[in-house]
């Protein structure tokens, strides 16, 4: 399979950073960087819109998930509020993360601190057509929604 190619501008503000990578053989995302002109210290319960410095091309038929990174979330409660955020394929604008602490203490973002993850993910368009209650199939599931699987 062939790899889709993103071309991608790295604004002043991120030029001393290194691009998104795959710090393992078999990750399944590229660790993203916030480009900060300073720290910020993100009390708990606080969110905040962080600056990636990057810019991206992403190709028709794919887009690119935002995701957090499970270490953070773990260990500071740091996470990404809009889970998983979607960048379209016709968005040209800076990159930023979302962030929310939810973790018991502030915590402190850095220049360059690896926050998220970005997944690259094959999409389709869907066609909605409207139709009546009795043309919609059943299911054994029916109308049962939240929690209606139990726990066990």
């Amino acid at each position: 399979m062939d790899k889709p190619i993103i071309k991608c501008i790295q604004l002043p503000h991120a030029s001393d950073l290194p691009l998104p990578s795959y710090e393992t053989k078999g990750a399944a995302g590229m660790d993203i960087r916030v480009a900060l002109t300073k720290e910020l210290n993100l009390e708990p319960g606080e969110r905040e819109l962080l600056p990636t410095g990057l810019k991206i091309a992403i190709p028709v038929g794919y887009e690119i998930q935002i995701r957090p990174r499970s270490g953070l979330a773990i260990k500071h409660g740091i996470t990404i509020v809009n889970s998983p955020g979607t960048i379209d394929s016709d968005f040209r604008g800076e990159i930023h993360l979302i962030i929310i602490n939810h973790g018991q203490q502030a915590f402190t973002v850095k220049h360059g601190d690896r926050i998220a993850q970005m997944i690259v993910q094959e999409v389709q368009q869907a066609e909605l057509v409207q139709v009546q209650e009795q043309d919609l199939d059943q299911t054994l599931r029916g109308q049962d929604g939240f929690g209606s699987t139990g726990v066990n």
